[in-house]
């Protein structure tokens, strides 16, 4: 490990960073350590369990036995650990001094910089990985579906990298708002449609209905699917809510935890916002499986938004991972599969599910929700730019949001508290919701609210 950047002294530092041989190895599988069995995935029909075959038409075999391994860790092949290496990992962690003194806070506030990514997320650390594996079986061409673009994005990328096709069905509502994400996909070779779209018979279907749809994840999700079945040779790319995919993110949390120990400090909080789970999970899983253990008191925050309140209002029940029902079901916290959100700029915040294992952990009471609006997150977003000089995705600030409300807390008690956060993509692709916010246009359900800019307080 390298020394820390203008240490002063244990836990006052600036800047944490790791050598490269600090890169994780395997992937920590939270699977063993929940504190009650997963709820096995259903067949619709039937209500019985479904096999790893059920899945076979979808994924690539490796990807289905990721997902329903018992192994407590998984290897991380070493070209693939080259390609973490190629593309940004090992990634530092930062003290938020110019935050916390803003705030007048006794809380220390720590961010992980998953924006430094090519792509500027913390995708691509399971989008490689997925890659990767189809690529050794065989696999020409990769279908996925993308809410605010940072997941189509890391696909293009990925797939790019490996020499594979892909093929992205965009939220409509993103696709219109954020067009420079689809002109980076496209730039690394990938094609990309608004969902719902002309090119499936269920995006059809939807058009004909409402040609003005403005989509949601959970229909670009079934595009994907659909499409994925009718192409030789290709297979689905899920960026979130499902096991393998939480895993391969966990070296986000692997990380942040030797740097903790470099800066001799354990969380009070570990925050990060929610749509399907995987930043989240990627963050804070290795942490969690500490506190399973016993070996930990860290409690675990959850940030989703008040427009798609899956974790503090959804019903933990079995549903479809998608809105045409063509998955199995799934037993998560869900506002249902025919759930339409509000067109908010959090575009990968609107699912109306969460992942299985973080439903798990959500019932058990080990990860705490909270949901907030949209204007106060934008108006935390804001106190972030100028005071940490990053402008952040609106995904990510609502982690941000939660991260200020838990050091305002603190403040109320003059309580020292550490707090940590997941930063997970940059918002310098998001900036027509910041403009809107800017002029005063931004309301809390939509991008076409009459909420009054909040300017610089909190």
């Amino acid at each position: 490990m390298q020394a820390i950047e203008n240490e002063t002294a244990a836990g006052d530092e600036v800047k944490i960073l790791l050598d490269m041989d600090d890169v994780p190895r395997a992937w920590y599988n939270i699977l063993p350590d929940l504190p009650a069995p997963l709820p096995p995935p259903l067949h619709p029909g039937t209500k019985q369990p479904v096999g790893p075959d059920a899945f076979e038409p979808i994924f690539p075999k490796e990807i289905i036995r990721q997902e329903m391994s018992g192994n407590a860790t998984e290897p991380i092949p070493e070209e693939l650990r080259e390609a973490y290496l190629r593309l940004g990992r090992p990634t530092p962690m930062y003290r938020a001094k110019r935050l916390e003194a803003f705030l007048k806070t006794p809380a220390r506030i720590y961010y992980k910089r998953e924006d430094l990514s090519p792509v500027g997320s913390h995708k691509p650390n399971t989008a490689i990985a997925q890659a990767y594996f189809a690529r050794r079986e065989g696999v020409e061409a990769y279908v996925t579906e993308t809410g605010a673009g940072q997941w189509g994005s890391a696909v293009a990328l990925a797939t790019n990298y490996f020499g594979m096709k892909a093929k992205v069905y965009m939220v409509r509502a993103s696709y219109d708002q954020k067009p420079y994400r689809k002109h980076l996909m496209r730039l690394f070779g990938a094609e990309v449609f608004p969902s719902p779209s002309g090119q499936t018979s269920f995006g059809r279907k939807l058009l004909e209905k409402n040609p003005d749809n403005p989509g949601s994840l959970g229909i670009a999700i079934s595009e994907a699917l659909e499409s994925t079945v009718t192409t030789p040779n290709t297979k689905y790319s899920i960026g979130s809510v499902l096991n393998h995919v939480l895993m391969h993110q966990t070296v986000i949390g692997l990380e942040a935890l030797k740097q903790f120990e470099v800066a001799d400090v354990e969380p009070d909080y570990m925050v990060g916002s929610v749509g399907g789970g995987s930043n989240f999970g990627g963050f804070a899983y290795p942490l969690i499986g500490e506190r399973l253990h016993g070996r930990s008191e860290t409690r675990f925050i959850a940030v989703e938004p008040e427009s798609v309140p899956s974790m503090t209002r959804g019903k933990y029940e079995y549903d479809f991972g998608d809105t045409a029902g063509l998955t199995p079901l799934i037993k998560m916290f869900t506002l249902g599969h025919d759930f339409m959100p509000s067109p908010i700029h959090a575009g990968g915040l609107r699912y109306h599910g969460s992942a299985p294992t973080l439903s798990v952990l959500l019932d058990a009471g080990i990860v705490e929700p909270r949901a907030v609006d949209q204007l106060t997150t934008f108006q935390a977003a804001e106190i972030f730019a100028k005071t940490e000089g990053l402008i952040p995705a609106p995904e990510t600030a609502h982690a941000i949001r939660g991260a200020i409300d838990l050091a305002l807390e603190a403040k109320r008690r003059n309580e020292e508290t550490v707090i940590a956060f997941n930063y997970s993509g940059h918002g310098l692709l998001d900036m027509e919701g910041y403009a809107q916010y800017l002029a005063g246009n931004l309301g809390n359900n939509g991008n076409d609210g009459n909420g009054h800019n909040g300017g610089n307080g909190h």
